[in-house]
């Protein structure tokens, strides 16, 4: 808890403003517990639409779980609206990813009073639970997310060409199989010759596709080993470009920005000196 500061002792102009600081910000103990208790709801809301889904559930709870539901709802609910009366720019905030997912998540409920089908939307939540990421700020999480993705930025360029490649090798192979396979085996169209070849490479293998001919059974054999090369591909571009990562970087206590130079005292963004 040490990375985390109180906003007691600061004042504030405003009820408002206060507020901003624990519902928006990520670095104060208070704003920290709001963050949790939040995702506790999400998640309980969550664990009850699940068991609502079980039949045998649903026919013996189903008022209590509908109840429960309308008070996470009426969370839910006060929690947007307050998000935009401490927002600086409600519109923003509204249009932004996590505003939508907000809104989104919240009106199915609603509109299940006009609509009853849209109450399955309400699964739409757990999108909502990547708010862990802003939970989990803090300098350790924050430095390995931050080096993670300048990986996978890197190395987006050899990836896209990889999955073009492997794009290429299932068409074809879809195509072949269509060609020599008899559609009594289940190849009745190029696209579903081409999801057999995906199941295939991949190594799922289903089964509900199998290949009777001798050629096409030579082709799926070579296929399920190209499938264990091409596994390893991805993962080993994205560990390459993760091994030239700067070792020594410092990160910021307060805020969570990366400084790649060493020698650095003082984070470039807020000020704040390094421990190191």
């Amino acid at each position: 808890m040490s990375d985390y500061k109180s906003i007691k002792s600061r004042k504030f102009s405003s009820l408002k403003e206060r507020w901003h600081h624990i519902i928006f910000d990520a670095n104060t103990i208070e704003a920290r517990s709001f963050d949790i208790w939040l995702l506790w709801a999400i998640l309980g809301s969550i664990i009850v639409l699940m068991l609502d889904s079980v039949k045998e559930f649903n026919e013996k709870y189903h008022t209590i779980f509908l109840y429960i539901e309308y008070f996470f709802t009426l969370i839910f609910t006060l929690e947007y609206i307050a998000r935009l009366w401490v927002s600086d720019n409600p519109k923003k905030y509204a249009l932004s990813f996590y505003g939508v997912v907000d809104l989104i998540s919240t009106l199915p409920t609603y509109l299940s009073f006009f609509f009853p089908a849209t109450h399955l939307f309400r699964i739409l939540r757990t999108v909502r639970l990547l708010r862990v990421f802003k939970v989990l700020r803090l300098t350790s999480f924050m430095g390995e997310a931050q080096g993670m993705g300048r990986a996978l930025k890197r190395s987006g360029a050899k990836i896209t060409v990889f999955f073009g490649a492997v794009l290429i090798v299932v068409i074809v192979t879809g195509a072949i199989m269509f060609a020599v396979e008899p559609a009594e085996a289940g190849f009745t169209s190029i696209p579903r010759s081409i999801y057999w070849a995906i199941v295939t490479l991949t190594t799922v293998g289903y089964g509900d596709i199998a290949p009777v001919t001798s050629l096409g059974q030579f082709l799926s054999a070579a296929l399920m080993i190209l499938g264990y090369a091409i596994i390893a591909v991805p993962t080993g571009i994205v560990s390459v470009e993760m091994g030239k990562n700067p070792k020594n970087n410092q990160v910021c206590s307060s805020c969570g920005t990366i400084e790649e130079q060493e020698s650095s005292k003082y984070c470039r963004e807020c000020g704040t000196r390094f421990k190191n």
